[in-house]
Parts: structure tokens; C-alpha cells; sequence
């Protein structure tokens, strides 16, 4: 490694040394979850200062999604594997098809339980992937890199902006080198990893609740939610089925019997369930009402009364 770039990681302050944690190879196990915990208590606050860019790149992206548009997670490592989580968890949870909400990996499907050296520095190969998926204008790219000039996301982002779609930056030092190619730039400054170096500690922990507020805030701003309740939940399998008769019941005061059968009624559909209970229609009827209201609870019912 030349002095040049031994010198750039340094200044890193996700390749610091932690000096709350060189003496971490002479602790007992109790001694040593109690100190890298003590760490994780850190992490919440970093995102504090943040919180207002990520608003902004909840409201971008949803608004994207809104017209038509498609959200890409694009990361290497780390980073990338929670892109492919967090974009993973989004169909379950909120009906969205799979291709709405998709995860790119350096390395491809292998780098997810493989290290596949090298692939993180090629920022062509960022673009490439980009490209191979059809990102539009109409999409959000999120590139996510905890030392912020991971070359591969660096390339991504550059396309993305390139072309016109919403080029958004989550890293984790100070002024990240891929914000300049990015609208919206997170940058929430963990510090020194316990571990010298492994940012899939405090880093990717700050990454993943990153990812969790994008999708979740989005999803809400979509009208995925009625009030707190997962609405848009797809019941595949019997402990969903189960939720889906809790969150009506919830939503409507029905027994159990009675969420059950409107329920089947629907198709197993949880909105139009409620939406049905609440204004004493048909499931078809509700199920219209809703189509449009842009699928939001709230909007059908104060339409309907």
C-alpha cells in the first residue's frame, strides 16, 4: 500500500483506532459485550444530525415511487447486503412487487455470503450494474458506502445523476467523497469501529436503521399504513394470516369470527377488510373506494362519509 493512500485511510474516521477499545483482547466475554454494546449506544445519536436529509430523501424517493419511478440500494460488502435486506423485507411487508424496491451487490448474488475481492473497485462495473437493471429518470439510486468513496457506489451514483434519477449518498464520515455525486447526501458519523476497520459493526448498525427509516418512511408516505397497523401486509403464510385478523380487529373493533370472514371475503386483502367493516359495504366496494383514494384508508373513509 503506497504512503498516499495509507495516509487517505487514516484520515478516515471509520478506519480510526477506538481508544476506548485497544485493550479489547484482554477482557473476559462479560467484560467484552459490555464494552462493545457500550458502543452501539452511540450509534442512534450519529443519525440526529441527519434526520433532516434523510426527510428530504424520504419525500424524494417516495414521490419517485409515487409517478411510476423504482428504488435501487447499490453498495458493496456491508453495505450492500443490507441494500439487498432492507430491499428484500419491502414485499412482505407492504405488498410492493419485488421489482419496486431492489438491492445491488458488488459481485453479484455470490458476494452476499462470499467476500469477492475487488469488486467494490471498479466504479464502471457500478454503473454497469445500474444499467443492467433499466434505472431510469424516474428511479432513486441509493449508494451506501460507511468510507464514503467506495469506487463501485462512486460510479453508481455518477450514472445515476447522470441520467436524471434521484442520486442519494449514505456514508458514514465526515464530508464523503461520493456526495458529490449525489442530490442528498447522509453522511452520519460513527467514529472509530470498536473492531479497527470492521465497519459492519457501528457503521453498518447505522446503515441499517439508515435503510429502515427510507423504506419504512417511504411506504408510509405511500399510504401503506393506517395509522401504526402494517395494512398492506401479505398474509402467505399462517402466522400472517394471523396478523392480518389482529390488525382488523384492531383497526375495527370486530371479533375475531367476524375479521376472519370479511377477511376471506376480501381475498385475504387487509385494507379492503377494514375499509369494508368500517363503512358496512362490500369488499368490492370498498375494495374501489380505495383505488381511488391512492390506496390510504383515511382518504376513502372521509370520501365515502
Amino acid at each position: 500500500m503506497d504512503a498516499g493512500l495509507t495516509a487517505a485511510l487514516a484520515a478516515l474516521e471509520t478506519e480510526g483506532v477506538n481508544p476506548r477499545t485497544t485493550h479489547l483482547d484482554q477482557l473476559n466475554a462479560q467484560q467484552l459485550v459490555q464494552l462493545l454494546h457500550s458502543e452501539n449506544h452511540l450509534v442512534p445519536a450519529a443519525l440526529d444530525p441527519v434526520l433532516p436529509h434523510i426527510a428530504l430523501a424520504v419525500e424524494c424517493i417516495a414521490q419517485r415511487l409515487k409517478t411510476g419511478g423504482r428504488l435501487f440500494y447499490i453498495g458493496a460488502g456491508t453495505s450492500g447486503r443490507l441494500g439487498v435486506l432492507d430491499a428484500s423485507e419491502c414485499p412482505p411487508t407492504f405488498s410492493v412487487p419485488p421489482t419496486l424496491v431492489q438491492g445491488i451487490i458488488a459481485g453479484g448474488e455470490v458476494a452476499l455470503t462470499t467476500s469477492i475481492e475487488g469488486a467494490e473497485d471498479s466504479p464502471e462495473q457500478g454503473a454497469s450494474d445500474l444499467r443492467a437493471r433499466g434505472v431510469s429518470s424516474a428511479d432513486a439510486v441509493v449508494g451506501i458506502a460507511a468510507s464514503g468513496r467506495t469506487p463501485y457506489v462512486m460510479g453508481a451514483l455518477h450514472y445515476a445523476k447522470s441520467i436524471g434519477a434521484a442520486a442519494i449518498a449514505v456514508a458514514n464520515v465526515t464530508a464523503p467523497a461520493i456526495g458529490a455525486e449525489a442530490d442528498i447526501v447522509i453522511a452520519a458519523v460513527t467514529g472509530p469501529e470498536p473492531l479497527t476497520g470492521s465497519t459492519r459493526l457501528k457503521a453498518g448498525t447505522a446503515q441499517k436503521l439508515i435503510l429502515n427509516l427510507l423504506s419504512t418512511g417511504t411506504m408510509v408516505l405511500l399510504g401503506k399504513t393506517y395509522g401504526n397497523l402494517m395494512v398492506d401486509v401479505r398474509p402467505t403464510n399462517v402466522k400472517l394470516r394471523d396478523r392480518a385478523i389482529r390488525i382488523v380487529e384492531k383497526a375495527t373493533g370486530a371479533i375475531r369470527a367476524d375479521a376472519e370472514s370479511v377477511l376471506t371475503a376480501a381475498g385475504w386483502q387487509v385494507k379492503p377488510a377494514i375499509l369494508s367493516i368500517l363503512l358496512g359495504c362490500s369488499p368490492a366496494e370498498a375494495d374501489t373506494l380505495l383505488q381511488n383514494s391512492a390506496g390510504r384508508i383515511s382518504e376513502a373513509l372521509t370520501t365515502r362519509r
